[in-house]
């Protein structure tokens, strides 16, 4: 397991949801592709849910992490596309990843509203970086 600090800076605020600075240490550092709300069989889950979407992508963040030996407590950046975003999806989303980040400080994040992604079904797409030991 890699070791990571999430130093508040003066300055900055100090938000529940994500860090605004992470600095890890370790020996690998490992890169997702986009995870979206697709199960082992290629099907959607959640169709037309954003909440539901959100929860299948970070499973499937959590599947590829695994693969490797890593996990969630090692992400340190988590990057979220999500088509034609609106301000009051941020709860949702918010509310859908926290579970996977719980009882530790979340990893530094980036949101961005996008006009599409790959399959019109798909709301969201969510990629991570993690680094261990």
């Amino acid at each position: 397991m890699s070791t990571l600090q999430h130093p508040r800076p003066d300055g900055l605020f100090i938000n529940p949801g994500f860090s605004q600075v992470v600095a890890a240490s370790g020996t690998r550092t490992i890169y997702t592709a986009g995870q979206v709300s697709i199960d082992a069989q290629g099907k959607l889950v959640g169709a037309g849910d954003l909440a539901a979407q959100t929860a299948q992508a970070m499973r499937n963040v959590g599947l590829a992490l695994t693969a490797v030996g890593a996990g969630f407590a090692d992400v340190v950046k988590i990057t979220t596309y999500v088509v034609n975003y609106q301000p009051e999806q941020r709860a949702i989303i918010g509310q859908a990843r926290a579970p996977f980040f719980a009882g530790r400080p979340p990893p530094a994040s980036t949101l961005l509203g996008v006009a599409a992604l790959a399959l019109p079904e798909w709301l969201i797409e969510i990629e991570a970086i993690a680094v261990v030991g």
